[in-house]
């Protein structure tokens, strides 16, 4: 028994351990975005917008369909009867009757150009709205990975601002007691207190950052984000890019805002083939039902009648004041003009490859410089403290060789960053963004 109890504890114990574990265990790039997907409701706005579009295929589908109507009326009539001429055989004066009629019928298509042409274009606007829902996706994937490097970027930012000026204050407590001393100047305090209060106006701007970076993520997965993985120290740079034709190939061909402008000139052509249509006649079968009765009439006859009808109806439409053909010249003006922007976002989507291509260019080169640049800060910091230190240094030179160090330092992180975005910024550009992608992106992440 006390075994069982004491089992059971354990188990208890250790399963608290593995859930307090996994809530403090950082969150990776992946996981944020499997939460955006959840939460996001501009991806939202475009799974329902998907199934909106899917509808349109059955109601296009309908117009083939057979349609059944039913109409019924009930009259009350109240007549007054005077006849001009004289020696008519037929009553006169006042009468009152009611009665009522229904008619049933059924009616099935059997050629409408415009319809058959509106299932054509249901089929083309699901197909836009399937891309839309992917190019939705792909979008996110950016959004998220820029809004997650935002917040660690703050959060970095302003980590190396409270290290700076803890490290100005130390200075600027010890130009004090120098100066109590009488071993330095004013100026070294002075110096040292401008610098400190600059310092205090930075950090309370990277706070004012960080709050907006951290919303700005809460706005896409809908809640407070938990710790974020940092970057791994040991970031692994991609040996070299392809060629920028070949990106701009890729683009061309897998560029989702590219196809789907392209499915909306087709759109544009199935206009102006249903605008046609008003030339063509349309061909129905048609059957109906008649039953109407009345208990009287102006003559004071009542009837009581049933009819059925089958057969073919046919519409030829003839004239129509001109509204078929300026219809026509419209949705081909509709198309010239999709064709236009079609060419307008190529030029764009090229553009954004190429730019999206050099950021990664560039962005991979600086953090070499910016690695290299923060070692020669590192050694210029050193030698300024120890030159200050032994009397050849002054106080400004060692304010500045400190403020030299951490904005090598901040731009080295800010350039690991805008690293990371820009590969995704890429792979959005040309359209091949996937998971995958960003669980390339979680290898370069500390995720314990």
């Amino acid at each position: 028994m006390l075994r069982s109890i004491t089992s059971r504890w354990a188990l208890l114990l250790s399963s608290l351990w593995l859930a307090s574990a996994a809530i403090a265990a950082p969150q990776s790039l992946l996981d944020i975005y499997m939460q955006a997907k959840q939460n996001d409701p501009q991806l939202a706005a475009a799974g329902h917008g998907n199934l909106a579009a899917e509808e349109l295929i059955e109601q296009a589908k309908a117009g083939y369909r057979p349609s059944l109507a039913l109409n019924a009326s009930a009259n009350a009539n109240h007549t007054d009867l005077k006849y001009n001429t004289k020696n008519v055989p037929l009553p006169a004066g006042a009468n009152a009757f009611e009665g009522y009629a229904a008619r049933l019928e059924a009616r099935q298509p059997i050629y409408r150009k415009e319809n058959l042409e509106r299932i054509d274009l249901s089929k083309v606007q699901v197909s836009i709205a399937d891309k839309q829902l992917h190019l939705t996706q792909q979008q996110l994937m950016l959004r998220t990975t820029q809004a997650y490097f935002e917040v660690l970027q703050a959060q970095d930012r302003l980590a190396l601002l409270g290290a700076q000026k803890q490290a100005i204050h130390a200075q600027l407590q010890q130009a004090n007691v120098s100066f109590d001393a009488g071993i330095s100047t004013i100026t070294d305090v002075r110096e040292a207190q401008a610098r400190y209060d600059l310092l205090l106006a930075q950090e309370i701007a990277a706070q004012n950052e960080q709050a907006v970076a951290n919303h700005s993520l809460q706005a896409i997965i809908g809640k407070q984000a938990d710790t974020l993985a940092q970057v791994r120290e040991d970031l692994q740079i991609l040996p070299a890019l392809k060629p920028m034709q070949d990106w701009q190939d890729v683009t061309a061909a897998s560029n989702l805002t590219l196809q789907i402008q392209a499915a909306q000139v087709e759109i544009n052509e199935r206009n102006i083939a249903i605008a046609q249509s008003g030339h063509y006649p349309t061909l129905d079968a048609v059957a109906s039902y008649t039953d109407s009765h009345y208990n009287g009439s102006q003559n004071r006859f009542g009837t009581d009648l049933q009819n059925a009808v089958i057969g073919v109806e046919v519409s030829l439409p003839l004239y129509q004041g001109g509204a078929v053909e300026s219809r026509i010249r419209q949705a081909a003006y509709q198309k010239q003009q999709a064709q236009d922007e079609l060419e307008n976002i190529r030029r764009q989507t090229t553009l954004e490859t190429q730019r999206a291509y050099l950021g990664l260019s560039s962005s991979m080169a600086q953090i070499k410089a910016f690695e290299q640049s923060l070692q020669s800060s590192q050694s210029q910091l050193d030698a300024t403290q120890t030159g200050y230190e032994v009397g050849i240094r002054t106080s400004v030179d060692l304010l500045n060789a400190r403020q030299q160090y951490y904005s090598a330092k901040r731009d080295l992180l800010q350039a690991r960053y805008t690293y990371l975005v820009n590969i995704i910024r890429l792979k959005t550009a040309s359209g091949m963004i996937n998971e995958a992608d960003l669980q390339d992106i979680d290898q370069q992440l500390v995720k314990k």
